[in-house]
């Protein structure tokens, strides 16, 4: 009878500390909700400061570990490689992707792995950046930031990871250039064959292709062209990307909310959830240009694919790359299937080349708690043999 006893006294205790600890949670998650979020804790120096773009340069000078998504610890490796890596994210997600958690930092994990970490951040456009198209970002912005990359690691030689549209950046910037000095290329959950199979991004296609004729119709009897709009009337304002993108996945959306509340005890969860949520709820606006330029060459004429894209007046020869290149894709992305992402290794020039599926969504599988054992972890050991 007493061991039954205390066995419901200790049940009760533990309840009231886990009520007490849910209405504290809760209360903080209404009121303090700022205090909860932990993205872009990581130490960083400004490399490049410009009117829109800047560049980070992330270091770990006072830790001598960092702590991992699965509660163990990663040493820091001090012996730096000799070539430097570059981050490039997307459009319309803040500066804050590839340091989103402690625990779950991209930036830290790289830098700890030993590798001198730069990163490109696109800055949050306003309207009067609505002009801005490919060639700003994949020419001209991002030249600009490797010319003071090169400047401040001292290395000429450089590796480039992108995500998404950041990975399309890349590849953009390399095919004008078909630079020498860019050994190593990644990318990550990238659209490039919009007639593969499955994923949002290639149903837009489709439906675009679809329209193609009826479009040819309209332009044959009309003055109507989509390279004459105003690309002020094609950007979406920072509430509509956060739509759209909570459209591709409604049920994930409002089950998320529903975990909040189930989990409001754990204090760590609650931190995780404000931070993951106040990052999907603040996506940045989309130029305006790009959406035009995405319209025509990426959907409609499926340019990437074939290996050579018109870019302003230029055309970037992506069949003409010899980088060594690594291509991943998520095996549940329903953004850019793994069908849609895995023509980047057919297209290139380059020897060594590999395509790679791993576990996660578009956003899971690189900022995701199982990207740390895939993604990043497969880029620190293709990296090391590459970057000497």
């Amino acid at each position: 009878m007493k061991q039954l006893t205390s066995l419901a006294l200790a049940r009760t205790l533990e309840l009231n500390q886990r009520l007490a600890r849910t209405a504290a949670n809760g209360a903080d998650w209404v009121l303090k909700r700022d205090t909860l979020i932990q993205s872009g804790r990581t130490w960083f120096e400004l490399v490049h400061d410009g009117e829109l773009m800047s560049v980070r340069y992330y270091a770990l000078p006072d830790e001598e570990s960092i702590a991992l998504a699965d509660g163990s610890e990663m040493p820091i490796e001090r012996n730096q490689f000799d070539i430097p890596l570059v981050l490039v994210p997307p459009l319309a997600i803040t500066s804050e992707s590839f340091d989103l958690l402690p625990r779950r930092s991209l930036v830290r994990y790289m830098a700890a792995a030993g590798f001198k970490v730069y990163m490109v951040d696109w800055g949050k456009p306003t309207k009067e950046h609505d002009h801005l198209n490919m060639e700003d970002y994949a020419d001209r912005m991002l030249g600009t930031a490797l010319e003071k990359i090169r400047q401040h690691s001292g290395s000429d030689e450089l590796s480039l990871m992108g995500w998404c549209m950041g990975g399309l950046f890349c590849l953009l910037h390399q095919g004008l250039k078909l630079d020498p000095t860019i050994r190593n290329m990644i990318t990550v959950a990238s659209p490039i064959d919009m007639d593969g199979n499955g994923g949002v991004v290639a149903a837009a296609a489709g439906v675009a292709q679809a329209l193609d004729a009826p479009a040819q119709l309209v332009r044959n009897f009309t003055n109507l062209r989509i390279n004459t709009l105003d690309p002020a009337r094609l950007s979406l304002p920072d509430w509509a990307t956060t739509a759209l993108f909570k459209l591709t996945d409604p049920i994930s959306s409002v089950t998320t909310y529903w975990d909040l509340v189930t989990n409001l005890w754990d204090r760590e969860f609650v931190k995780v959830h404000s931070t993951t949520s106040d990052y999907l709820n603040n996506l940045l606006r989309y130029p305006g240009g790009v959406v035009k330029d995405m319209a025509g060459g990426l959907l409609v004429d499926n340019q990437f694919a074939s290996g050579k894209v018109q870019v302003g007046d230029q055309v970037a020869q992506l069949d003409r790359i010899r980088s060594n290149l690594l291509v991943f894709a998520g095996e549940t992305d329903n953004l850019v299937s793994p069908e849609v992402a895995a023509k980047g290794v057919e297209l290139v020039a380059s020897e060594d080349k590999e395509f790679r599926t791993v576990p996660g969504g578009h956003m899971g599988v690189i900022i995701g708690g199982k990207a740390q054992d895939s993604v990043w972890k497969q880029t620190v050991e293709w990296l090391a043999s590459r970057s000497g």
